[in-house]
């Protein structure tokens, strides 16, 4: 098995290595964009979610286990999560619903290239309908599995195992 190229910065993170850390933010910090522009629809809050995951990916970098998956995949769940919480308290306050045209992406903030975006719908139009509909209800929604059992009418096992199974597909597709 190959070792995960972030592993090495993520473990010096955890030592206190600014520079890896700088390092690891400039490996995968467009990812993460991407990943919390996706949820949240508005350049600011994504911008916001962003810095609020990579606070809590340098006081946690120690708590990163490998057989969980990879760096990567580890730091975007954190990502997600403080996205929710944004989406969550947006929602609380009754602000203005998030719509697609209120996004303000510029061509030096893109976080993907056209190929790369391409590769993703490429690869998300290879999944099962049932598992890209769970993986865009609960990474590019925002919705918990819990939300999307209850959107779905589904067990929640069985959107877990969408979702899991859709995601190691991606994984594959994408060769990350």
């Amino acid at each position: 098995m190959e070792q995960d190229p972030m592993l090495s910065l993520l473990s010096a993170t955890a030592q206190g290595d600014k520079k890896a850390f700088a390092e690891l933010y400039q490996a995968s910090s467009k990812q993460l964009y991407a990943v919390s522009l996706k949820m949240l629809k508005r350049k600011e809050l994504a911008e916001e979610a962003l810095q609020e995951a990579y606070v809590r990916i340098w006081h946690n970098a120690s708590q990163y286990r490998a057989g969980k998956g990879t760096v990567l995949t580890w730091m975007i769940s954190i990502a997600r999560y403080r996205a929710l919480d944004i989406l969550r308290y947006h929602s609380v306050r009754k602000e203005e619903a998030l719509s697609d045209n209120q996004v303000a992406v510029t061509p030096s903030s893109e976080p993907m290239t056209e190929t790369q975006q391409g590769l993703l719908e490429k690869c998300m139009g290879s999944l099962d309908v049932q598992q890209r509909q769970a993986i865009h209800l609960a990474y590019f929604n925002g919705m918990s599995h819990h939300e999307v059992t209850a959107h779905l009418d589904l067990p929640l096992g069985t959107i877990k195992s969408w979702i899991r199974r859709g995601l190691q597909s991606l994984q594959r597709c994408l060769k990350l």
